[in-house]
C-alpha cells in the first residue's frame, strides 16, 4: 500500500493506472514521431495524447475499472469495459479531430488513439482476472494467534488477494491458539529470526494480550531497522480496509496519531470545491431534475420536494431537501422509520430515482447554502442520532465535518437500516474525517458515478 495525500492506495492499482495512461501517450507520440518530421506537430499530438489519457482515467475510474475486481465476474468487467469504450472512442475521435486539418497524417494519429483506447479496455479486463503472481505478492507475518489475528487474516484475504500471509507467530502469553496448527510458526524462533527467514514485507501486531511483557519491543524495533514494516491493529485496518475499526482503536491512538486536520486552508479549499462542483452539477442535471419533477407530480399528489430535519456540522440541525420518493403519508404515525429494502412506502417513480440517486440532487441547494458539503458523512435524523450516539463509541466525531451529498461510507457500504449497519458505516466515516483531503473527495466523487451506474446499495 502507498499513502498519497493521507489516503492509502494499492501499489498494483497505481501501476495499472500508469500503464494504461502511458500506453495511450506512448502510442500517439510514437506514431506522430514516425509519421511527421515536424517537431511542433509531434509536440502538439503528444499534448492531445496526454489530454486523452486524462479523460480515460476519469472514464475508467467512474466506470469502476480501477476498483478491486476479485469479487467481480468476467461478465461484469466486460460490461464496464464496454461502457467505458462507448464513451472513450468518441472522445478520442472528437479530441483528435480538433487537430488542424492541415496536420499531416491526422487520420493515422486519430486511428492510433482509438486503437490505444481499445487496448486499454482489453488490458483492464485482462488485469482484473489474470492470476496473481506469487513473486509480486506482499508477504505478511501476523504476530498473534488469537481472535484479533483471525480477524486480520479474514479481512486481508477478503480485501486483498495480492497479499500472502506467511504464517502466525503466537505471542508469549498466548497458550491456546485459535488459528490452524499448520499455519503456526515454530515458537522456538524469535520474531526477528522468523521474519528474516521468511522474507516478510510487513508484520501486523495482533496480540490478544499486550501487557505483562508480551510485546517484544526490541525485536519489533530490530525488524523495523531491517526494513520490515510494523503496524498495529488500528493502523492495519485503516490501511487495508480504509476503515477505523472501533473495536480495535482507543482514544489515545486517535488523539496522538496524525490526521483530523480541520485547518482554515482545508476548509477554504473544500468550500471552494463545493461551490464550483455544485453549480456545475445543478446546470448539468437541470433537464433531469425538471423531468423528475414532472413525473412525481403526475404519479401522486403531494409536495414535489421532501424536507426533513437532519444533524449537521457540530450537531446543528438543518432542513435537508430531496425529491419526494415516498407516499405523502409515509410516516403517518409520526414515528421515524429506517428505509428498508423494497420499502412499500416508495412510489414507482421514487423507486427509479432512488436507484440512480436522482432524489439526492436537490441537496445541491443545501451545499450552496453551506449546510452540506459535496463529500462527507451522510446526515442522519436527530431521533436516530440520539440512539446511535448512546450505543456506538465515537459516533459524534462524524459531526466534526459537514455532512455530504455523497461520502466514503456511501460508496463503500450499502444502505443500512440497523445499528450494526450504522457501526460499519461509522468506521468508514471516521476514516474520512481523519484523512479527508481534496484528493480523497475527488476519488469519492468518481466512485459515486460508478455506484450510480450500477445502482449498488440503493433503497
Amino acid at each position: 500500500m502507498i499513502r498519497i495525500f493521507n489516503h492509502y492506495l494499492h501499489r498494483r492499482t497505481l501501476i495499472q493506472v500508469c500503464f494504461d495512461l502511458g500506453l495511450i501517450v506512448a502510442a500517439v507520440f510514437a506514431v506522430a514521431l514516425i509519421q511527421s518530421s515536424n517537431e511542433h506537430m509531434v509536440t502538439f499530438a503528444a499534448s492531445y495524447g496526454i489530454s486523452l489519457a486524462g479523460g480515460m482515467f476519469v472514464i475508467n475510474s467512474a466506470s469502476g475499472l480501477y476498483q478491486q475486481s476479485h469479487k467481480r465476474s468476467l461478465t461484469q468487467s466486460c460490461a464496464r469495459a464496454l461502457f467505458a469504450l462507448l464513451i472513450g472512442l468518441p472522445l478520442a475521435y472528437g479530441l483528435f479531430s480538433l487537430m488542424p486539418a492541415t496536420a499531416s497524417h491526422r487520420e493515422v494519429i486519430t486511428t492510433t488513439a482509438m486503437l490505444a483506447v481499445g487496448m486499454v479496455m482489453i488490458h483492464r479486463v485482462y488485469a482484473a482476472h489474470a492470476g496473481t503472481q506469487t513473486s509480486g505478492r506482499t508477504k505478511i507475518l501476523i504476530f498473534g494467534s488469537g481472535a484479533p489475528a483471525l480477524a486480520v487474516s479474514e479481512s486481508l484475504r477478503a480485501a486483498d488477494p495480492h497479499a500472502q500471509i506467511v504464517g502466525f507467530l503466537p505471542g508469549p502469553n498466548e497458550v491456546d491458539p485459535l488459528v490452524p496448527a499448520h499455519e503456526l510458526i515454530n515458537t522456538h524462533e524469535s520474531l526477528t529470526e522468523a521474519a528474516l527467514r521468511l522474507g516478510v514485507d510487513e508484520i501486523v501486531v495482533a496480540l490478544t494480550e499486550r501487557r505483562g511483557g508480551s510485546m517484544p519491543l526490541r525485536q519489533l524495533l530490530d525488524c523495523k531497522l531491517y526494513g520490515i514494516r510494523v503496524v498495529d491493529l488500528a493502523t492495519y485496518f485503516e490501511k487495508t480496509l480504509a476503515q477505523i475499526k472501533v473495536s480495535h482503536v482507543h482514544a489515545g491512538w486517535l488523539i496522538f496519531g496524525d490526521g483530523f486536520n480541520q485547518g482554515m486552508m482545508r476548509s477554504a479549499v473544500k468550500r471552494g470545491f463545493d461551490l464550483v462542483s455544485s453549480v456545475f452539477l445543478l446546470i448539468a442535471t437541470l433537464p433531469v431534475m425538471l423531468v423528475t419533477a414532472l413525473l412525481i407530480k403526475l404519479e401522486s399528489p403531494g409536495a414535489l420536494f421532501y424536507t426533513q430535519e437532519r444533524v449537521g456540522l457540530n450537531g446543528r440541525t438543518f432542513k435537508v431537501i430531496k425529491f419526494r420518493s415516498m407516499r405523502q403519508d409515509a410516516e403517518k404515525d409520526g414515528r421515524p422509520q429506517w428505509a428498508t429494502k423494497n420499502d412499500s412506502r416508495v412510489t414507482r417513480v421514487g423507486n427509479i430515482i432512488r436507484k440512480v440517486r436522482i432524489d439526492e440532487l436537490p441537496q445541491l441547494f443545501n451545499v450552496l447554502r453551506g449546510e452540506m458539503s459535496m463529500v462527507g458523512p451522510r446526515p442522519e435524523r436527530p431521533f436516530f442520532v440520539d440512539e446511535l450516539v448512546a450505543n456506538i463509541p465515537y459516533y459524534a466525531v462524524r459531526h466534526s465535518v459537514k455532512p455530504g451529498v455523497t461520502g466514503w461510507a456511501q460508496v463503500r457500504y450499502e444502505y443500512g437500516s440497523t445499528i450494526e449497519d450504522s457501526l460499519e458505516k461509522l468506521q468508514y466515516d471516521l476514516y474520512y474525517v481523519k484523512n479527508h483531503t481534496l484528493f480523497l473527495d475527488l476519488l469519492i466523487m468518481l466512485e459515486t458515478v460508478a455506484v450510480v451506474l450500477t445502482g449498488r446499495g440503493a433503497r
